[in-house]
């Protein structure tokens, strides 16, 4: 019987889908991927260190595992991603019961680790990488399931250059490097053949994909394209539905990518816009290089593309040397730009970022910094609802994704990437399926449809991962 493998995810859509890729090298490995620890005779832990409560779950999360390694010899856990990038040979040292660590530029070595474990080697691979060759991985392996049927991932680039003064991701994640374009179309094709019909290209600053051959002029040696450039030749792929990106960066946000969004017919009408504050001095601390009057704008060329398109955002409250006026101006910037939703947190020091050197008369207290989240998400919420309200007596298109918490409903998004719960659907309904529906109420977290029809052009019944069973509403 061939050994079990589990992966446990933390952090951004990138863990996500660096944790799909993981899968599918292990399934060619010859493993089995099993539902939970429990059945696993291999855990890997995909790391994020983006906050410092990330980093600590780690720490005890490998702490309660001593356990479950002395409970079946043989056992072997890893951990790869931003932390282990970041520590290294540290949290190798730290627990001796952990068998080896991967940095984010080395999924590919992660059978072969797991190999050397079992004949009783303890690694550490951390090494960055420039090579393409980190993009080269087999295509997703036939048995590697799916939480989202019909949905995936592409990745475009890797990277950051941007060292905003409060993010780990330029160390732990390294400097850009743009995939080429060819591999990006071939596997989008190929996603698309096997039943995918919504893609989401992903990368640190995903909208700079290209950006330092195009200003180098050698695109064509590097075979990249301008982003929008690359939308565009994604948006002919015959059989796509459905085509988003994130997380961009608001400076990469040039005339012919907002052009894109009033032309493609396929690219979705939703932009997440980390804005992280709306102070001026505040973002020139963060080193984000724009303006609240320069993302106001943004803002307002993207809507006047594309009408009904919806924007939600990245904030941070707590920078060191945010002053009351400071965080005002970041609740001017959420009311004037509207904001539909918005990720926020307080700020979190990171060792290694300039923002963590701060002096401490700099620093905002704790108790003040969960004073103005709690004042911002009050907020927030309240523009939530607004929307969503907004929304009612709208018909709109669902992509189905799986049974709602709500008993006897399914959840599904709309092409805003708004959540959509639906009642009184039909007994069983395939998940990747697009669903006609009317919106008839509004909640803070979600909207209610009430089912028009089912459309053709849902994930083919040989490609599907699952059927869901709708029960009956209680």
């Amino acid at each position: 019987m061939a050994r079990r493998f589990h992966i446990r995810t933390y952090g951004c859509q990138m863990n996500v889908h660096d944790s799909q890729k993981l899968t599918s090298l292990l399934l060619h490995a010859g493993l089995e991927e099993g539902p939970d620890d429990e059945t696993a005779d291999v855990l890997v832990i995909n790391t994020c260190s983006i906050r410092e409560k990330a980093e600590n779950r780690l720490y005890s999360d490998l702490g309660e595992l001593r356990a479950w390694k002395q409970a079946r010899p043989g056992r072997v856990i890893g951990v790869g991603g931003c932390v282990a990038q970041q520590e290294g040979d540290t949290v190798l040292r730290r627990f001796g019961h952990l068998d080896f660590v991967f940095g984010t530029h080395n999924l590919r070595l992660v059978p072969a680790l797991v190999a050397a474990a079992e004949g009783g080697e303890r690694s550490a691979r951390t090494e960055e990488s420039r090579s393409l060759e980190r993009f080269d991985l087999p295509r997703r392996h036939p048995d590697a399931g799916s939480d989202t049927p019909g949905r995936a991932f592409v990745t475009v680039m890797e990277g950051c250059d941007m060292f905003c003064s409060f993010c780990i991701v330029p160390t732990t994640r390294g400097r850009e490097i743009s995939r080429p374009a060819a591999g990006i179309l071939e596997e989008a094709r190929a996603l698309v053949e096997a039943g995918v019909t919504e893609l989401t290209l992903l990368g640190q600053t995903v909208n700079a994909y290209g950006r330092h051959d195009v200003r180098r002029g050698r695109t064509a040696a590097a075979g990249t394209l301008p982003f929008a450039e690359l939308l565009r030749e994604l948006d002919r792929i015959p059989g796509l539905r459905r085509l988003r990106y994130t997380s961009p960066h608001p400076i990469f946000f040039d005339d012919e990518l907002v052009r894109a969004h009033g032309e493609l017919e396929h690219l979705c009408p939703h932009v997440h816009l980390p804005a992280q504050s709306g102070s001026d001095r505040v973002l020139e601390r963060m080193r984000r290089r724009y303006t609240a009057a320069q993302l106001i704008e943004r803002a307002a060329a993207l809507r006047r593309a594309r009408p009904d398109l919806v924007l939600t955002t990245d904030l941070i409250v707590g920078h060191p040397g945010e002053s009351d006026a400071d965080f005002e101006a970041t609740l001017r910037l959420v009311r004037e730009v509207g904001f539909v939703d918005a990720y926020s947190f307080k700020y979190s020091p990171r060792p290694g970022t300039a923002a963590a050197e701060a002096a401490p008369d700099e620093r905002v207290e704790p108790a003040l910094a969960q004073e103005r989240l709690e004042r911002l998400q009050a907020l927030q919420r309240d523009q939530t609802l607004a929307y969503h309200r907004s929304r009612v007596g709208q018909k709109t298109t669902l992509h189905l994704e799986g049974e709602s918490r709500r008993p006897g409903q399914v959840r599904g998004r709309d092409p805003q990437h708004r959540v959509v719960n639906v009642a009184d659907a039909p007994g069983r309904l395939q998940a990747g399926e697009y669903l006609e529906v009317e919106i008839v109420e509004a909640t803070p977290h979600s909207l209610i449809g009430a089912l028009i029809g089912a459309t053709p052009g849902g994930v083919r019944p040989d490609r599907l991962d699952r059927t869901l069973q709708i029960l009956p509403a209680s």
